[in-house]
């Protein structure tokens, strides 16, 4: 759909550089996505696996495939061509499709309209859960009960509802230390 350069905003990795290549293509279809463009795939037409890693790699050995859904498609010929240039590779993903390619960090968003497979859980380097209303604070906890233990936990505000769940999300994160907050930073930086 899109690629660019810029800041990470969100999770582990924030405040790094990265180049973010997003995937046309997304059937979990989450009221609140904030990318809802990139759904249709046929929207966006493929683009070759080798113009992506040479425009990627003219900015950063850090490339996060996001999307969309990026798993709605088979990753491993992207993520094989920028490892074999040297790239650290990372996903965002909901996880609600088979996990494909080679990932040196995966940030695994679990959606309740469209739940991760399985085995990916105990892949995840990161979870990252978006509150957008108390009952969320359930949902984290039945996500993060199947990740395994070296993954770090988030709790992100949905950014159109953040100054109500803000104040339930630090309460939550200051009597359940194992969680983290994340914050879109990027939006408060006013960059993509």
């Amino acid at each position: 759909m899109e690629a660019f350069y810029t800041i990470q905003g969100e999770g582990f990795h924030k405040g790094t550089a990265a180049y973010f290549v997003r995937i046309g293509g997304c059937d979990v279809g989450c009221h609140w996505c904030d990318v809802k463009e990139s759904w249709n795939a046929e929207l966006h037409p493929p683009t070759p696996t080798q113009d992506i890693v040479s425009e990627a790699l003219k900015h950063s050995d850090t490339v996060v495939v996001t999307g969309g859904e990026p798993l709605t498609w088979n990753m491993e010929p992207l993520t094989s061509a920028l490892k074999e240039r040297g790239a650290k590779v990372h996903i965002e993903t909901s996880g609600a499709y088979e996990l494909t390619g080679q990932w040196d960090w995966i940030c695994l968003s679990p959606k309740k309209i469209k739940l991760p497979l399985k085995p990916i859980y105990k892949e995840a380097d990161e979870l990252k859960v978006i509150i957008y209303n108390k009952h969320d604070l359930q949902f984290a906890e039945e996500q993060a009960a199947q990740v395994g233990e070296q993954c770090i936990l988030y709790m992100q505000p949905e950014w159109s509802v953040r100054d109500k769940v803000m104040p339930l999300i630090v309460d939550y994160v200051m009597a359940n230390p194992k969680w983290k907050v994340s914050l879109q930073t990027h939006k408060y930086l006013n960059i993509p």
